[in-house]
Parts: structure tokens; C-alpha cells; sequence
């Protein structure tokens, strides 16, 4: 420790074993500040990082690639450590990009050029070492060992065995390109004490981006598609919402709350419709502070658990309404004994985004083999199947293959005028390349059982 400010965390023989010392200080001092961590930034982490990236992934603005920066890779890395410990590491901006979303719309993204994704890589596993120990358990977006599912998980877990009554599903309007930088390098500073970490940082956020060749800068936001961005973001939220939301739960509300959060969609269940109304005004304000705001359009209140059924039928109003969450429509059912039961059926945008996709990419695999074709879809809807494959949406998963097979029909049917192919011949066709449906996912509150078992988390 430096003084009584600071930690200093000194180890040079792995990168593995200097972190492991910065997480359990970190662990252990909730108030230090580190003022010691780039020399973690070393030549055999910033090669670790390397071999974590994406190899396929398009380049930045220098253009160059995984495979072009392999050739003289000691020597190139070795170079990056000494530019990155002396100052002389410059980040490049962004390369502006755009993908589309399930509505319509285009997601901008920022490129970053493979050096700066090395050194963000390498700076995320040192910082995870500390801000992991610091995260909260509601928290699970871009975290290690911590995925969409087990969110999911938690939230089912949580409406089935909480007094759950109400949701608020809210969303916060343009979050990555709201956050402001003054804001952002004030919670740094709250446990990162070394200057140049810093100005790393720093540099990353003022980078700016470059579009049809124009550079342009940027005074907030953080690039979406930057290696350091979820981290940043979670840093952000951890201050801005979840510390806030946790001190609300046990300061002002007066029944049940779970709280999850992923990245920027977070869903809170209440037993009390007035905590969730106080909850929704008090959490604007909570926004407006820090120059944020809740979408307007994506942040509603609905009635929703083991009650919401027959309340709204003795009130003479209709079913449920239902809220989305990571990809699912998350709806009020009946078992089969009529107890309440939570199904999740996948989205039906996300379902139909993901043919249309497919259709496209059939147009541009138009003179493959059968073979080819069969060999790519099957992998396309084993992939769709890993994660929709969760209990209560099996219909879902049946509907999307016929959908596909249909898919195929008509485009080997437009491939020739002479062609005869028959409802049963894509049977024989689909059974042989394309996976069936089957539930993988186990019940979400079996498995949030086994990885929690001292307690819930949410």
C-alpha cells in the first residue's frame, strides 16, 4: 500500500498472479484506491489479450487484421508495451459502422483499430480484478462468467418465488452515446488512483470516430463495439443506478423488490404498485441527474405474476400484459395443475429478424450444393436453438424451423424452373442437416438454485 491512500500491487512473474494480488486487495480494501497498475499492462498480457479477440473481426481505421498483425508478434507487442508505459501510445478514433436492429433501425458501432482493442482487452482484465469485487449480484451484462441466461434465470427465479405483483421493465434512452465523460472519469477515480490508467481511459473516450472519412470528435458516449465500453458502462451504472436502486430497496420500499440488470435493460419486480409508481419517479430523477433519461417508449409499468390474472379478470379487464426481456416475451401462463406458471416465448421481431436473414443469406448462397446449404442452416438453427431453447418455448422453436425449411423450399425452387422439389423430399432434406427441437435449458429457478446456493441475488 502506498501511504494510506493507495494500493500498490507488485508482480511481475505472471500476468495471472499480479492480478490475482490486485483482486484480493481489492477484495479486502473496499475504500483504497490502486495507484500502481499499468506495469500490469506488460508484453505477456497484452499477448493474452491478442489471443482473446476476435479473429475475424473487421478492422479499424489502420486497416490492420488479427492475422496481418501475427508476423514479428513479440516484437510488435513488446514495442506496444514500451509506447503504452512511456506516453507515447496514441488512441486511434473509432471506425464508424452500422448494423441493423429487429425493428428497422441501424445500431452505430465503433470499430476500434486492433491495437487499441490489445491494450483495452489487456486494461478490462486488469480492472475487472476490481470492479468485480465491487459489482452487485443484480448486475449481469459483459461481466466474466456471467451471460444472458443467468439474468434470465434470476428474473424468472425471482417472479416465481417473491411476492411479485408488478414489473417495471425500463430502458435507458441512447445510453452508450449519453454517458458523459466528466461523470465517468469521477466514478473511475473513485478506486483507480494510478494517472496514467487514467489517461488511458481518457484518451479512449475523447478518441472520437472517423465516418465516410471524416473524423469526427466526441464530447460523451462511449463507442458500442469497443473492447472497454461494457466495462465503462457497468462502472457507469453501478454508481448511477445500482447502489441508488439497492439504498432505495432498503430504505423506501414496503414489500418484496427483485432487481436485474443487463447493461442498459434493467427490470425491477415489486409487491406494491405504489413502491413501483414511487420507485419509476424517484429512478427519472435519479436519470435526469445525471444527464440520462428513461426511453419513453420502451419503460412501462404492468401488472404481472401469480395474481395479475385474476385481479385484472375482477376488474373486468383483459390478460396480462407481457414485458420482453433479452430476446423473450416474458407471459403470465397456467401449469397444468392451473397454478401460475412464467413462459418465455421467443420475440416475435427476433424471430422474424432472424429469417429475413436467413433469406438473404440463401439469395447469396443461391448456387451452393444442397450439401452447403444444408451443412450452413443447420449450424444457423443450432445456434438459434442454444439459446432459445429454454422450457415453455418449444412451439416457438418448432415454428422457426418449419419457417426455415419453407426458407429453403422456395429458394431451391427458384433456382430452376424444372425444379420439382416436394414438401416431402425437405423433410427427408431437413432431417438430415437441420436439428430438431428440444428443450436444452434446464427450469430457470433449478439452475439459479445450483449457482446460487447460499441465496438469491437479485
Amino acid at each position: 500500500m502506498e501511504g494510506s491512500h493507495g494500493v500498490r500491487a507488485r508482480n511481475r512473474a505472471t500476468p495471472s498472479s499480479g492480478i490475482d494480488r490486485v483482486r484480493k486487495a481489492a477484495t479486502e480494501r473496499k475504500a483504497e484506491k490502486f495507484t500502481t497498475l499499468l506495469h500490469h499492462i506488460d508484453a505477456a498480457l497484452l499477448r493474452q489479450a491478442y489471443y482473446w479477440l476476435k479473429r475475424d473481426a473487421a478492422p479499424g481505421v489502420d486497416g490492420m487484421t488479427w492475422d496481418a498483425y501475427g508476423p514479428d508478434l513479440d516484437a510488435r507487442l513488446c514495442d506496444l508495451e514500451t509506447r503504452v508505459h512511456r506516453g507515447s501510445y496514441r488512441a486511434q478514433p473509432s471506425l464508424r459502422a452500422y448494423i441493423p436492429k429487429p425493428d428497422g433501425r441501424q445500431r452505430p458501432l465503433g470499430i476500434a483499430a486492433l491495437e487499441d482493442k490489445i491494450v483495452q482487452r489487456a486494461m478490462v482484465e486488469v480492472l475487472n480484478a476490481i470492479y468485480e469485487t465491487d459489482f452487485l449480484g443484480f448486475s449481469y451484462g459483459f461481466r466474466p462468467g456471467r451471460g444472458q441466461h443467468d439474468a434470465l434465470d434470476a428474473l424468472a427465479a425471482g417472479i416465481e418465488n417473491r411476492a411479485v405483483n408488478w414489473i417495471l421493465d425500463a430502458d435507458i434512452k441512447g445510453f452508450f452515446d449519453n454517458i458523459g465523460h466528466d461523470w465517468m472519469m469521477r466514478f473511475v477515480e473513485h478506486r483507480i488512483g494510478d494517472r496514467r490508467v487514467i489517461r488511458l481511459i481518457r484518451k479512449w473516450l475523447k478518441a472520437g470516430v472517423v465516418e465516410d472519412g471524416i473524423r469526427q470528435p466526441v464530447t460523451k458516449g462511449t463507442p458500442q463495439g469497443a473492447v472497454i465500453s461494457p466495462l465503462l458502462a457497468n462502472i457507469y451504472l453501478h454508481y448511477v443506478y445500482d447502489l441508488w436502486a439497492d439504498r432505495w430497496r432498503k430504505r423506501h420500499a414496503n414489500g418484496a423488490m427483485v432487481i436485474v440488470r443487463y447493461a442498459d435493460d434493467t427490470v425491477v419486480g415489486f409487491e406494491h404498485k405504489a413502491d413501483a409508481e414511487r420507485f419509476l419517479a424517484d429512478l427519472r430523477i435519479r436519470m435526469a441527474e445525471f444527464d440520462l433519461e428513461l426511453h419513453p417508449d420502451k419503460t412501462r409499468l404492468v401488472e404481472f405474476g401469480r395474481h395479475a390474472a385474476s385481479g385484472r379478470a375482477g376488474r373486468g379487464e383483459g390478460k396480462p400484459e407481457t414485458f420482453d426481456f433479452l430476446g423473450f416475451t416474458h407471459i403470465c401462463s397456467r401449469s397444468r395443475r392451473g397454478g401460475f406458471l412464467l413462459s418465455r416465448h421467443t420475440r416475435r421481431d427476433r424471430k422474424m429478424a432472424k429469417l429475413l436473414e436467413i433469406k438473404e443469406d440463401l439469395r447469396r448462397r443461391w448456387h451452393q450444393a444442397i450439401a452447403e446449404q444444408g451443412q450452413w442452416l443447420g449450424s444457423v438453427v443450432r445456434g438459434f436453438f442454444a439459446y432459445h431453447a429454454v422450457p415453455t418455448n418449444y412451439r416457438a422453436l418448432s415454428a422457426f424451423r418449419h419457417h426455415v425449411i419453407d426458407l429453403w423450399r422456395r429458394a431451391l425452387l427458384r433456382r430452376s424452373q424444372r425444379d420439382r422439389t416436394t414438401w416431402k423430399d425437405m423433410d427427408r432434406l431437413a432431417n438430415r442437416w437441420l436439428p430438431k427441437p428440444r428443450i436444452s435449458h434446464p427450469w430457470p429457478s433449478q439452475r439459479f438454485r445450483v449457482k446460487h446456493p447460499s441465496g438469491p441475488r437479485h
